[in-house]
């Protein structure tokens, strides 16, 4: 979630930077542009100012009157002309040319440098031939090496153009000027970035910390951890709102749990009594009956017995919800073959087979009375549905952050429907109700490992069986 808030914010501030830095970069070229073109024009117009107009004919003197009445220019200030055009292309190494409006030419320099005539400066010449100042030429850009910049100003006299100036700019250091600026712009928009990523980051820490907070909580009690609470602090009001929300949620929930298992182990408890005056009380009227009524009073003896049993497995189903006990270093290795040996004469009384393949040692975090107590729940689970001759194998495994514990038999085993649902209360399947039990065994066995950080799973086995698989966490949870 970080990853995706992080990816939307920092989109979001590229957008925003390329919308602003676009735009300020093409405007800062066409202001550097600008200023080279407007002093283009002022050294056009300046030049313009400085041709000696008279003897010059316009477009409106008729061929009579330029040969009987005009008077040539002066030489002097043609020569005088010629020389400070000739500076100004030394100084500034600009083309520039003085061209009258028939073509002829009154002073350019280099020499041999000709009047557009078309393309852009042609545009610009025309321009500047009907009375107007060049427009601006198009824009040079750091990638258009050879764009030139062009610039026509008009030579008036009597309201008539008598000539034209026109100036040629290469475009090199103004595009070297609109690179650094353009640099510059981006180191700017570079320093923006990083100070906008450490704001996000601030920012999706400052938002999402509640909410790591809250989902580990969350994981917690889902888990078994009914203690879990979250801390309100920092966040956005919301989230700080929604942490109450959650914690008083939680508070209901153990509430309503703690009812359920006090309920639970009452009912139990208040019931044996009465069922062991009743089994007590059968007894007694055994004692009295006709043998005839021997087998009847066999029935209810063994109903009585499930009955009893059935309330021995509520109580303790109530005693391991409502125990948690912290889990602490234990080595599985030991705690397996205990529980293997203490089995072994039940195994052998059935006609199976009971072994155990574990390495020398095997530690990993749990409740050893919690493991110890569900491991035996399974193997009775084993030994009860194992056809005899079979065989009932446990094998423990040390992986790298976890213990396995597998127990197999070769039982009738289960299908996908039954695996869905085993380990449910009171769940048994429609094949085997005539099995003793009540169907609280596998529940108790998970409820006791998940207190301990463990977990218990089901897997079937071929061609028939059943794996039960016990993961213990190596390192505290």
């Amino acid at each position: 979630m970080r990853t995706r808030l992080l990816g939307i914010l920092l989109s979001l501030m590229g957008c925003v930077m390329a919308a602003l830095g676009v735009p300020l970069a093409a405007a800062m070229a066409a202001a550097e542009q600008s200023t080279v073109v407007v002093d283009r024009m002022d050294d056009a117009a300046r030049f313009a100012q400085e041709v000696p107009t008279q003897g010059l004919p316009s477009r409106s003197d008729s061929s009579q009157d330029a040969a009987s009445g005009a008077a040539l220019p002066d030489a002097a200030q043609l020569h005088e002309l010629r020389a400070e055009v000739q500076r100004y292309h030394d100084l500034y190494g600009l083309k520039i040319g003085l061209f009258m409006t028939d073509g002829s030419v009154l002073a350019v320099a280099p020499g041999d440098w000709k009047r557009p005539s078309t393309g852009v400066g042609g545009r610009a010449v025309q321009e500047a031939g009907d009375g107007r100042r060049s427009q601006d030429p198009p824009q040079v850009w750091p990638w258009t090496p050879d764009r030139t910049l062009i610039v026509a100003s008009p030579v008036i006299r009597d309201g008539d153009v008598v000539a034209v100036v026109v100036t040629e700019s290469p475009s090199d250091a103004l595009r070297v000027r609109i690179e650094h600026l353009w640099l510059l712009l981006g180191a700017g928009e570079a320093v923006a970035v990083i100070v906008s990523v450490l704001f996000a980051v601030r920012l999706t820490e400052w938002v999402l910390r509640p909410v790591r907070t809250l989902d580990r909580a969350a994981h917690d009690i889902a888990t078994g951890r009914m203690n879990a609470r979250v801390a309100a602090a920092g966040g956005p009001p919301e989230l700080r709102r929604l942490a109450h929300s959650f914690n008083d949620m939680a508070d209901h929930v153990v509430l309503v749990l703690d009812q359920q298992r006090a309920f639970v182990a009452d009912a139990s408890h208040q019931l044996r009594n009465p069922l062991a005056a009743l089994l007590l009380r059968v007894e007694l009227l055994g004692l009295e009956l006709p043998e005839r009524h021997e087998a009847d009073l066999g029935s209810v003896r063994e109903e009585g017995v499930r009955l009893a049993r059935v309330l021995d497995d509520l109580l303790g189903l109530a005693t391991a919800e409502g125990n948690r006990p912290a889990p602490e270093p234990v080595d599985l290795t030991g705690l397996v073959l205990a529980r293997v040996d203490a089995w072994q004469p039940s195994a052998r009384q059935r006609g199976l087979t009971l072994t155990c393949a574990a390495p020398p040692a095997a530690r990993g975090w749990a409740d050893p009375i919690g493991f110890g107590s569900a491991l035996d729940a399974v193997l009775d689970n084993a030994l009860k549905f194992g056809p005899p001759g079979s065989l009932v194998a446990l094998v423990v495994e040390v992986r790298k952050e976890e213990v396995v514990v597998t127990v197999t038999d070769a039982g009738p085993g289960l299908t996908e429907e039954e695996l869905a649902r085993v380990g449910d209360r009171f769940w048994r399947s429609a094949r085997h109700q005539n099995v003793d039990g009540s169907g609280l065994g596998l529940s108790i066995a998970r409820t006791l490992l998940t207190a301990g950080g463990g977990s218990l799973d089901f897997a079937p086995v071929l061609p028939t069986g059943l794996a039960v698989t016990f993961t213990v966490p190596r390192a505290l949870p």
